[in-house]
């Protein structure tokens, strides 16, 4: 009966993706096929109704609505150029600065925005006139922007990391926000090793003379006030000040406050982003709401089990996780990171779990691959969005890409086979015993 309803759900749902159906709904209708395989149409609609709404019911969903809205406003306020300026500040000795400073400051900012495209648009955009007057190789830049901004999504406050706890049966969002961190600054530091690499290679030199004290003060002080923001929240949520959904109210109220001050945000764009934020929101959480049917059909008919047992019967733990790994990269080149979450962590958190693997590290693992997508052709949002920042073209960036692939595949590696990589700051903190 697994193996039936596995290749009756995937069947349906590649099937109406190839036909340009909403993810949300390939997911509610080939999860209602599955059940209609295995009893009644009565108690299938009543099942698929109930599992829906429990789905969108819990307390800890409303943080993602927040942390939405708390994002778009930083888009808006202002915040990109001062983490930039910081950035540059810090690391323009390096060669190659300019692009060392877009990979610094897309980690940073993808971590307060909470979005790889965004963070690859409004840094790409802010770097870009520099690294065209110092003669910069355009794709090169593109890459390096591109293949940086979804390192800022496994840096908290993340809402892949929030969406993966409610996935996983409440795995706690403090412990997965500490083990974000290592693994978000290793995709950093893989990308900026390539990065300082080409430069050389290409003759970019860093600023020279003496290192700019006075500068790295002002650029400090500029930035405080958005830095202030992931001390205050993730800082709050970790000690058990608030609740996630707590924190990501208060990040709204910092941000709103935040953008005022700088003069981005007016009462006019604070409605355009309050609407934009409400449609992600809601297809977000029904997204949530129907994958809850998914979750259901798979523990009903035992996916999970027989999907372990395929594993663990022909195949030794480290080949079984690389065969995951796989599994995972190749569907994050054609599903976003939310969907793809809730999909497959049904599927893959037994089977690790029988390796003796521990659920937070099991979710970094999969929020690292999928993010990978984010850059990956054919899908590749984040990409083409830094292809298009640079003016420039697939074929002249992918060139560059295959070093920076290769170079944050060795950091997968690291997150998969070193369990100190991700758990390390949560077993030293006291959060994970």
């Amino acid at each position: 009966m697994a193996w039936n309803a596995l290749w009756t759900i995937l069947g349906v749902m590649l099937v109406f993706l190839a036909l340009g159906v909403p993810i949300s709904y390939s997911i509610g209708i080939s999860s209602l096929a599955a059940i209609l395989a295995t009893v009644s149409a009565d108690a299938a609609v009543v099942t698929a109704a109930q599992r829906i709404f429990v789905g969108m019911s819990r307390f800890s969903l409303t943080a993602i609505p927040f942390f939405i809205l708390a994002g778009n406003l930083m888009n808006q306020g202002g915040i990109a150029g001062r983490l930039v300026d910081l950035v540059l500040a810090v690391l323009g000795r390096l060669p190659g600065s300019l692009l060392v400073a877009n990979v610094g400051a897309n980690a940073l900012f993808g971590a307060i925005s909470g979005s790889a495209s965004a963070a690859a648009a409004a840094v790409g955009s802010m770097v870009r006139d520099g690294e065209e007057e110092q003669g910069y190789d355009p794709a090169l830049c593109a890459a390096s922007n591109g293949a940086s901004a979804p390192s800022g999504l496994l840096i908290p406050p993340s809402n892949a990391l929030i969406t993966y706890s409610l996935a996983a049966g409440g795995v706690s969002v403090s412990a997965l926000f500490l083990a974000g961190y290592v693994p978000g600054i290793l995709w950093a530091a893989c990308c900026i090793a390539v990065a300082v690499a080409a430069a050389g290679r290409k003759g970019y030199r860093g600023a020279a003379g003496k290192y700019d004290w006075k500068n790295l003060g002002r650029a400090a002080l500029r930035a405080i006030p958005s830095l202030t923001l992931i001390v205050v929240v993730i800082g709050g949520i970790i000690a058990g000040i608030f609740t996630a959904t707590e924190g990501a109210a208060i990040a709204v109220l910092y941000a709103l406050v935040l953008g005022i001050c700088y003069g981005n945000i007016t009462v006019r764009s604070f409605w355009r982003i309050v609407t934009d934020s409400a449609r992600m929101s809601g297809m977000v959480v029904f997204l949530i709401g129907v994958s809850n049917i998914l979750g259901w059909v798979m523990a009903f008919t035992q996916i999970p089990q027989a999907v372990s047992a395929a594993l663990l019967g022909f195949t030794s733990s480290p080949a079984a996780l690389l065969i995951m790994n796989a599994v995972l990269l190749l569907a994050g080149t054609f599903m976003d990171v939310t969907p793809a979450i809730l999909i497959f962590t049904p599927l893959f958190l037994p089977v690790v779990e029988a390796f003796g693997m521990h659920p937070v590290q099991f979710g970094l693992i999969l929020v690292y691959n999928l993010c990978i997508g984010n850059i990956t052709p054919p899908v590749g949002n984040t990409l083409f969005v830094a292809i298009k920042v640079g003016k420039t073209s697939l074929s002249e960036v992918m060139p560059y890409m295959l070093w920076y692939y290769g170079a944050i595949l060795s950091g997968l590696l690291l997150v998969t086979f070193v369990p100190a990589v991700s758990l390390g700051l949560p077993w030293l903190t006291g959060v994970l015993k």
